[in-house]
């Protein structure tokens, strides 16, 4: 039996044509090799598995092929290139500095640079992972890599260029390798699936590109473990099995649902794929996805950015077909809010829940019940109810205002009363007696106003509170101060800035019961003196006595009280307490 070779090593690039996705940086190389304008020092960066170190030892390969092709190719056939192949080449050296990092390593390198080749032109050494080299091997490798003798050529390769030192950048020609796209795996793979004779379906390689990211290695390792799993036949539900990839048709039939409001079988749709074992919150990453994917399926000059196959397009055409900008818009921001909070989470579940109603309630109208009541319907309510209060006749009780009365109808009545003839209704307007009960409005209208989420109006907007001038209860500083600071901790949120000054003022009794409050400033006097009436008729009901009166005045100089600093507290604390410095001296204490 023959030894098994994965993929990713089988079929490796032996040529520059050969490389996928990175026809501009073989092209650069190919044309250096054919012109013979060879740099003494290349840095080839970018993610894991896109072709680096393959592209260096192909590029090392053919500067030294003795008989280079035209295209810059090596020509496999002259003892170099044999030699190479072969992996017996002399010329061509290898350093792993993940695990060579020390400066030893980096001067046994620089002693190998001073043997000219025996074979070939140049001597290479690629140097794979260079940043994980410590700080005093790259200072040690500088001077070398600037001026290295005519016969050496330096390759290095990292994953992280960040993290290389910006006098190793400088000296090396950059060439930075992207991502492949999900088309160029697919079609990479398609010729591996018939090297291999495996059959396929198209939408399993496309999974298989979507979960590899860009990288071509990572993408023939799924590969190799997609056919050991579908035994040589790799399916879509196959694959999506063994990857544990949720499958795309869930996303679809969510967006569908939520088109037409169906939240109850968006709810029981999200209880079969948590019950497969699928987290919540990829759900959500996955769904935004896929409502990009929508969005950018909507318009022709959008449509490349999809890295999806020609199947999946066409799916995400149709739907984009349904949806609108506005829905595709709203749907992005909640569920980008779902992912901000969900790891500050204490019910995920509960969380993806709301996400998604609140994405099956967009395109939901204001008079629609079918997906229960919702926030919007409550609020369509109130406007309806509003409306009908000021568009209805008014019917007089006891000569007071009009009071509007309202009534639920169903349709079916209003149709009646439509048809049915009206008859007049006769109002009689003879005066009532003085004495007569009267139905006041504002009473009527509490209700109303406690569902604006129990805000507060502005001090100065309320009502004020009137307080019977025989209630003459006695009151003391400490109640006054008291109720100053609930009245402050009352204040709306719009005045927030000036009960955080009152809270430090401290209101006294000076004829009682009159109250005086000093300030310290022009500007909060003047404040003050704006709500002054509101204050006293506060204080007058929270004391209980209706003879109060409030003085607001500024405070005279000998008034102002200095400003201590924490040694000069102490040192008063220490003067009245001498217990105090008595300890610190035991204690050997000292002020910082």
């Amino acid at each position: 039996m023959d030894n098994y070779i994965v993929s990713a090593r089988k079929y490796r690039p032996m040529t520059f044509d050969s490389v996928v996705g990175q026809s501009a940086l073989t092209t650069t190389l190919k044309n250096a090799v054919k012109s013979g304008k060879l740099a003494h020092a290349y840095l080839f960066c970018g993610p894991r598995g896109v072709g680096k170190t393959t592209c260096a030892r192909i590029f090392a390969k053919a500067i030294n092929c003795m008989s280079p092709t035209e295209d810059g190719e090596a020509c496999n056939h002259c003892e170099s290139c044999i030699s190479f192949n072969e992996q017996r080449s002399y010329n061509i050296f290898e350093l792993d500095a993940a695990s060579n990092n020390s400066v030893e390593n980096i001067k046994t390198l620089m002693e190998q640079t001073r043997i000219p080749p025996q074979v070939g032109k140049y001597k290479v050494f690629i140097i794979d992972e260079v940043h994980m080299l410590s700080t005093q091997a790259f200072n040690a490798f500088l001077k070398t890599l600037e001026e290295p003798p005519a016969h050496v050529i330096f390759i290095l390769a990292t994953t992280e260029k960040h993290k290389i030192l910006p006098t190793i950048i400088s000296r090396c020609q950059i060439y930075d390798f992207e991502r492949m796209t999900v088309q160029s795996i697919i079609n990479h793979l398609k010729m591996v699936a018939e090297k291999e004779n495996v059959t396929y379906e198209e939408e399993a390689l496309a999974v298989i590109a979507e979960k590899a990211d860009g990288g071509m290695r990572d993408a023939l390792s799924i590969f190799d473990q997609a056919v050991s799993f579908c035994q040589g036949n790799i399916t879509y539900e196959k694959v999506i099995e063994d990857l544990n990839v949720l499958d795309s048709n869930y996303y679809f039939n969510i967006i569908d649902l939520a088109l037409e409001n169906k939240v109850t079988e968006i709810m029981v749709l999200l209880n079969s794929i948590i019950a497969k074992g699928f987290d919540g919150g990829n759900l959500v990453l996955g769904l935004a996805s896929h409502v990009r994917n929508v969005l950018m399926a909507r318009d022709e000059q959008t449509l490349p950015l999809l890295e999806v196959s020609q199947q999946q397009k066409q799916k995400y055409q149709e739907q984009a077909k349904k949806c609108t900008v506005p829905f595709l818009y709203k749907a992005l921001k909640i569920m980008n809010q779902c992912d901000i909070n969900y790891r500050q989470s204490n019910n995920k579940r509960l969380l993806v829940e709301l996400t998604l109603i609140q994405i099956a309630q967009i395109t939901q109208p204001d008079d629609d019940t079918s997906a229960g009541l919702s926030p919007k319907r409550l609020k369509s309510l109130f406007k309806k109810l509003t409306s009908t209060t000021l568009s209805k006749p008014a019917v007089q009780v006891a000569g007071t205002e009009s009071i509007p009365v309202t009534r639920s109808r169903t349709k079916q009545q209003q149709e009646k009363e439509e048809v049915a003839p009206r008859k007049e209704i006769k109002i009689d307007t003879t005066p009532q007696p003085s004495n007569a009960p009267k139905l006041k409005l504002t009473s009527l209208m509490t209700t109303f106003g406690s569902l604006k989420n129990n805000e507060q109006k502005p001090v100065e907007q309320e009502e004020t509170p009137t307080v019977s001038q025989e209630e003459q209860n006695k009151f003391s500083d400490e109640d006054l101060q008291l109720q100053w600071m609930m009245m402050c901790n009352r204040m709306p949120e719009s005045m927030v800035g000036m009960a955080s000054r009152m809270k430090n003022l401290i209101p006294r009794i000076t004829n009682y019961p009159n109250i005086e409050v000093v300030v310290d400033n022009q500007i909060l006097l003047t404040q003050l003196q704006g709500i002054k009436s509101r204050i006293k008729a506060t204080l007058a009901r929270d004391l209980h006595n209706g003879n109060l009166q409030v003085e607001i005045r500024l405070a005279e100089g000998k008034e102002f009280k200095k400003a201590l600093t924490k040694r000069e507290v102490f040192d008063e604390i220490r003067k009245h307490n001498p217990a105090i410095e008595k300890l610190r001296m035991l204690m050997e204490l000292e002020l910082i």
